[in-house]
């Protein structure tokens, strides 16, 4: 699955609309949703917002083993941040109190 490398630097700028609107993989957030759902099997894992009314989520297929990271603006524009294989979902736990480790 190949989006470009767009690197993790995008989630500070994805706050400007323009940016978005300029950047070739931006859409509208049912489109990308659908896409990724019909093109890759992955579904929503999880979902924050961001202190510029931005919302990330990620995407992944237990399938296929790919993922998604997108940030959704405040306009309902979504750009893809990262993809990649071989997601594994985790269920960790924070250590215990006083273990550096």
């Amino acid at each position: 699955m190949t989006f470009g490398a767009l690197g993790f630097g995008i989630i500070a700028r994805a706050g400007s609309t323009a940016f978005a609107q300029t950047n070739r993989y931006c859409a509208p957030r049912e489109v990308v949703v659908e896409r990724l759902a019909q093109k890759y099997g992955e579904a929503r894992q999880s979902v924050g917002l961001v202190s510029n009314n931005s919302m990330v989520e990620t995407f992944s297929s237990s399938e296929t083993g790919t993922w998604t990271i997108t940030v959704t603006l405040a306009n309902g524009t979504t750009c893809l941040v990262a993809s990649g294989q071989n997601h594994e979902a985790l269920a960790e736990s924070l250590p215990t109190k006083g273990n550096d480790a």
